[in-house]
């Protein structure tokens, strides 16, 4: 087996937008997007949807993914942890086909808009970097947590309460270090961490500075991403017309 797998999540039952894995976005069911950004790059050799629904599985199918077992309900509720389905597609190829890949790069439904040749080089550098327990991408966010506020009681307080510094959430944002936000454009996991460790990223996680395209976690992130997909050029969009129209 090739040492390197996509893997895209898509239980049925999303809150946030009900349905939100197979809406209609640019013409397309969402997830017919991330399975376009994995069979575009050059290093994935497969491209396998972990599934509670089978309306989201046969949707999947239709775009060129494979679906070859359906995921556990009890992996698939809101409180699910990510590594209970991961687990359980190692295991399930473990024991169906002999081997597991080494890389798993998953490919989340939520961040539709990528850029294949980006998932090469989060590929690459993770191959290059035998150290490494996993890479995870992120944008760099415009405003610093330490410029940030909890409530105790009825008064604001600094999140950093052991920083000597007095009133340093006064301070201007250019002094602070940047700070990344986790966003879902590609993350790679490790079969031979996770299942030595039974963690997802262990402590030597590379770091992955990607855009930020937008995440749809509510119907109001609809708008960014369409907009960002009607006015900016994407190789999977594409993709998707000349294979799909």
């Amino acid at each position: 087996m090739d040492d390197v797998i996509a893997l895209i999540p898509a239980r049925g039952g999303s809150k946030g937008v009900p349905r939100k894995n197979i809406i209609n976005f640019g013409g397309y069911p969402l997830i017919a997007y991330p399975i376009a950004a994995a069979k575009l790059s050059k290093h994935i050799s497969r491209v396998i949807v972990s599934t509670d629904d089978e309306e989201i599985a046969e949707i999947a199918r239709r775009f060129g993914a494979e679906v070859p077992f359906m995921r556990p309900a009890e992996y698939a509720q809101g409180h699910s942890k990510d590594l209970d389905w991961i687990e359980h597609a190692i295991t399930w190829l473990r024991e169906h086909e002999g081997s597991v890949p080494e890389y798993l790069v998953e490919l989340r439904t939520t961040t539709p808009l990528r850029d294949p040749k980006d998932i090469d080089r989060a590929i690459e550098l993770i191959k290059a970097r035998p150290d490494a327990t996993s890479l995870r991408s992120g944008h760099e966010v415009q405003e610093s947590p330490y410029k940030m506020f909890g409530i105790e009681g009825d008064y604001f307080t600094g999140l950093y309460p052991d920083d000597p510094r007095p009133e340093y959430y006064n301070l201007p944002r250019q002094i602070f270090p940047p700070v990344y936000q986790p966003n879902g454009y590609v993350d790679i996991q490790k079969t031979s961490h996770i299942e030595k460790h039974r963690n997802q990223h262990g402590n030597k996680m590379l770091a992955f500075a990607s855009p930020d395209t937008g995440e749809i976690d509510r119907p109001q992130d609809l708008a960014f991403a369409r907009f960002k997909l009607e006015t900016e050029p994407w190789e999977i969009y594409e993709w998707l017309k000349k294979n799909f129209s």
